[in-house]
């Protein structure tokens, strides 16, 4: 068996080195949206990576949702090559972190260290999960600078509104075809003691009702939308709401109340628009002639999704024909089917064996309910062997005082390192490392 020793040691070297990588990177603030500072942290990447030997290339994903000369989708991808031929074992971890939102009582973008606790937008999900892969990845090659195959790490962007510009792009380009890449661990912060296999399906679509416009003090001579789009959530509320409540996945969903169908009214808009903060008038007499809604709905592996389509335009469409003047438009922004990997994947396996060493309890096999990158890996790249691995608690992404505990890092970079040993040393007939 391979001695890990000086590589455990190595890696305890390192975790100053840790710190100060997570703290530089969240201090970046690579807000999306819009897109910004995207070529900033590629830049800063490139220049870390080059240094520990790896070939780097800087890929714009032009034309992408959201890529403009003010806001370019800027992606890297890092290769290092062993001294032998061998699988390629690909760590993928977004850039990208959403709005600061209210209620902060640290600097989103100061990375202050406090209590064993780095805070920061983006901390958690996942630029400490991105910091913990380098730290892995470097201290393997220092320990076993002749290993087998090659080493990847990519920082993509756009993940949080989509992944378009970022790992699609990527996957369209082949860089995650099976030729090139064998592994592909995505450090989400799913918790350092769990495997995450994939995640539910996606749906989001614009519904809006429409009515006439009229004199506020003759509502009689219109039609409210607002009014009409009352009566959609109702619907929801007496319907829909409660049939999803009833539905339930074999995927090992977490939270709990992932376990179910859900959806989130994600904004209403209706009437005359918001004015600036600034602005001092009264609104208008007006009827409004037009409301919107944005859905955000997740469904399971069980659930196809013409079912989730139809079961909204159902409901639409009885409105239509039991409310008077009830009319509507409705809009597809988006969807995702659910992924799944199986447990006994080879990089599923590793790591779960690895975890079950380094704590001494086997690892939970888990699914998430929002979906990442994994789902362009799977569909675009045709490669099956990914799932999420990451430090941090996933309860904390997008909120306020957002933070990556260092000993949760440490422990997920011993785990990741031991898994690039398994997958990139050479074994002997049985399997075993030699």
């Amino acid at each position: 068996m391979t001695d890990l020793t000086p590589l455990l040691e190595r890696i305890a070297d390192k975790r100053d080195d840790l710190i100060a990588l997570t703290q530089e990177l969240i201090r970046i603030p690579t807000l999306n949206p819009p897109g910004e500072n995207y070529r900033e942290i590629c830049d800063y990447l490139d220049a870390r990576l080059s240094a520990h030997g790896f070939a780097t290339e800087l890929i714009r994903a032009y034309d992408t949702p959201g890529d403009c000369t003010a806001y370019p989708r800027w992606n890297i991808v890092a290769r290092r090559e062993g001294a032998h031929t061998g699988d390629c074992v690909h760590f993928n971890s977004h850039t990208d972190v959403v709005e600061v939102g209210q209620g902060w009582t640290q600097d989103p973008f100061g990375a202050a260290l406090i209590d064993g606790k780095i805070y920061g937008r983006g901390a958690c999900d996942m630029k400490g999960g991105l910091a913990a892969s380098i730290i892995a990845a470097e201290a393997f090659i220092e320990t076993f600078p002749d290993f087998h195959g090659a080493i990847e790490i990519s920082g993509t962007a756009d993940e949080e509104s989509g992944g378009y510009g970022g790992v699609a792009f990527l996957a369209e380009q082949g860089y995650f075809s099976p030729a090139r890449v064998q592994h592909v661990i995505i450090p989400e912060p799913l918790n350092k003691d769990r495997v995450c296999l994939g995640h539910r399906g996606g749906w989001w679509a614009e519904i809006e009702t429409k009515g006439e416009i009229a004199h506020g003090s003759m509502p009689f001579l219109g039609d409210c939308a607002v009014r009409h789009m009352g009566a959609v959530l109702d619907k929801f509320e007496t319907d829909l709401f409660p049939a999803m409540a009833q539905r339930r996945t074999d995927m090992p969903v977490v939270p709990e109340g992932a376990r179910q169908s859900t959806m989130n009214i994600n904004s209403i808009h209706g009437g005359q628009p918001e004015q600036p903060d600034d602005f001092t008038g009264l609104p208008a007499h007006c009827v409004p002639d037009s409301c919107r809604i944005v859905i955000d709905r997740r469904f399971l592996a069980e659930e196809p999704l013409d079912q989730v389509r139809g079961e909204v335009t159902a409901l639409l469409d009885g409105l239509k024909t039991s409310r008077a003047r009830f009319d509507y438009a409705l809009r597809e922004l988006n969807h995702v089917l659910p992924s799944m990997t199986d447990r006994d994947a080879p990089v599923a396996a590793t790591l779960a064996q690895q975890i079950e060493t380094v704590l001494g309890a086997p690892a939970e096999f888990v699914a998430s309910p929002g979906t990442y990158d994994q789902k362009h890996i799977d569909r675009i790249g045709r490669l099956k062997n990914c799932v999420a691995y990451g430090p941090g608690i996933l309860e904390l992404a997008h909120k306020p005082d957002e933070y990556i505990a260092v000993d949760d890092m440490m422990v997920s970079v011993e785990v990741m390192a031991r898994s690039l040993a398994a997958l990139l040393l050479p074994t002997d007939e049985t399997g075993r490392s030699l």
